[in-house]
């Protein structure tokens, strides 16, 4: 169905009230999840297709939320290219055989989506049927600079000194591995859609850390040409990383339908930088769930003000939800932002 008040939204039409909903919200931060967890590690969960399904359902079934994600996550995708992770307790992803050199670039292997991951393809085919026609699915990968970032750094980076200096001194074998990854995300993004995915977001988390002319020059090529790939599909595409308000303007160069904006910026003030061609997603502060709700509020009214229900507006987080957020500031977050951006609208009218 086309006529989902999220994707309406993705497509910037008017809808009844301001659809929302948040990154991670399948996650450490519920019960239900965490039991999960606690019999099954996290590579099981996502290699599982029925755990992964009902990760995705937990929080459909506790919010009002307007739309389903796949739990999965964007590293087990390098799995198949021959780079081997871990998910470390208390330390995250690992990549125990990080590419160091040109020839580890020539060495990756580029399999098709439905050998390298069939169990994502598989979960959300899953989702749908148990979806039926309730919410629509979001599929997602992460970009290829983050998921090159990953590779190189063999996990998370505070400075990111290892994939710097590999484009600086490597330029060659960089350009090659974009190659190989822009070629194993779009194929992956494309299955995902054929699947069932009715909208797919593409996390580029630590394209922010770049400078706007160098990721103009080694990374947007790529980005454009992969979101360019999912759009064939017919599905809208989000894209999203952290601290990239300093390159708004080269954002709406990507293609994307919507850009996902973190709460760093007044989310008009992004809205301005991108133009009127993207719809906005974003762009609460998820600390800010861990408060009392009398400050909570008028933090969501802000934002809420200053979209002023233009269309095209998706509520989230400017990031994910955070372990040990309070359930209770959720719900109640999900029900205020429909019941006020609703009557926002009726005194409009």
């Amino acid at each position: 169905m086309s006529d989902y008040r999220f994707l309406r939204a993705c497509r910037r039409q008017p809808v009844d009230m301001t659809p929302v909903w948040l990154m991670r919200q399948a996650g450490r931060y519920m019960a239900e999840y965490r039991a999960v967890r606690a019999k099954y590690s996290m590579l099981e969960t996502i290699r599982t297709p029925e755990l992964a399904c009902e990760i995705t359902l937990q929080p459909l079934r506790a919010f009002a939320l307007d739309a389903a994600i796949i739990f999965a996550d964007i590293l087990p995708l390098l799995i198949g290219m021959g780079l081997q992770l871990e998910f470390v307790s208390g330390e995250g992803p690992v990549i125990c055989n990080p590419i160091a050199s040109a020839a580890d670039v020539d060495a990756l292997r580029t399999p098709p989506a439905a050998e390298n991951v069939p169990f994502t393809l598989e979960a959300i085919r899953l989702v749908r049927r148990e979806l039926g026609g309730w919410l629509p699915l979001i599929g997602f990968s992460g970009a290829p600079f983050t998921l090159a970032s990953y590779a190189i750094e063999g996990g998370g980076s505070k400075h990111h000194l290892k994939v710097k200096s590999f484009m600086l001194n490597e330029p060659d074998a960089w350009h090659r591995l974009m190659e190989k990854l822009t070629q194993v995300v779009g194929d992956y993004l494309v299955a995902q859609a054929e699947a069932g995915a009715q909208a797919l977001q593409v996390f580029d988390s630590w394209a922010g850390v770049l400078a706007p002319a160098d990721y103009r020059q080694l990374v947007l090529p790529y980005v454009q040409r992969v979101i360019a790939q999912a759009r064939g599909t017919g599905v809208p595409v989000i894209y999203f990383g952290i601290d990239l308000n300093g390159m708004l303007g080269l954002l709406a160069e990507t293609g994307a339908e919507v850009i996902g904006v973190d709460w760093r910026v007044e989310i008009d003030d992004a809205w301005r930088q991108l133009g009127d061609g993207v719809a906005i997603q974003g762009n609460l502060d998820p600390a800010l769930l861990f408060g009392p709700w009398e400050q909570l509020q008028p933090r969501v009214d802000n934002i809420l003000r200053r979209v002023a229900g233009r269309p095209g507006h998706i509520f989230n987080l400017g990031h994910g939800i955070l372990p040990g957020t309070p359930v209770d500031n959720v719900r109640r977050l999900v029900e205020y932002v429909h019941e006020r951006s609703a009557a926002l609208k009726e005194s409009a009218s």
